[in-house]
């Protein structure tokens, strides 16, 4: 097993929408269909594609919502705050890169997220190599994404490890041979991963 991917949202970074809203909206109502226009809202999906753009999103999700938007422009300020790094995550990525393990990260992100990440931490070095959906249009857990990478890189499917805490993304990597650790949280994922370098 010579390599492991890393995605970001939920592994490396926090990703919590119910948090954002917990602390954005007072009212539970509000927060449940804020929740569903916008965070589960195939819109979402195309701003980490790359397919749409922030001020299109926050557009359409006033129309549909009817929420002023100097409103929503906050909402979408609090996302980008609430990105704080996991620190176990991020010591888990320093350890393996100093043992030379080679490390690559894959996610579903909009690049002007992705850019604001970029530019407020400094681990990013630890990787060999950055794929971020919104640059691509393409995204997990479709095929194309995990065979860009593959290439891109020039990894073998099956000396490479994959990180993802959504399972349909585990499920897509594993159909193309690649191996896979289903992140619930830092420890949890190192004790998998040793597992498997330990078999291979």
């Amino acid at each position: 097993m010579k390599n492991v991917i890393f995605d970001l949202g939920g592994v490396v970074i926090e990703w919590n929408p119910d948090r954002i809203l917990d602390a954005y909206y007072t009212d539970p109502e509000t927060r449940a269909i804020m929740k569903k226009q916008m965070f589960q809202h195939p819109d979402w999906l195309e701003l980490d594609r790359g397919t749409m753009h922030e001020t299109e999103l926050l557009e359409r999700l006033g129309i549909r919502t009817g929420r002023p938007a100097a409103e929503l422009n906050g909402l979408f300020q609090a996302v980008r705050e609430s990105l704080h790094t996991k620190p176990e995550t991020v010591a888990l990525l320093e350890k393996l890169h100093a043992r030379g393990v080679p490390l690559y990260c894959l996610s579903n992100i909009s690049s002007d997220i992705f850019k604001y990440l970029r530019e407020r931490h400094s681990f990013w070095g630890v990787f060999r190599g950055i794929v971020i959906s919104g640059d691509l249009k393409m995204i997990k857990p479709e095929p194309e994404i995990f065979h860009h990478l593959l290439q891109r890189y020039a990894l073998q499917a099956g000396e490479t490890v994959f990180i993802d805490d959504n399972a349909p993304n585990i499920e897509a990597a594993r159909a193309l041979g690649i191996h896979t650790v289903w992140f619930k949280n830092a420890g949890q994922c190192e004790s998998e991963l040793e597992a498997i370098f330990a078999n291979r």
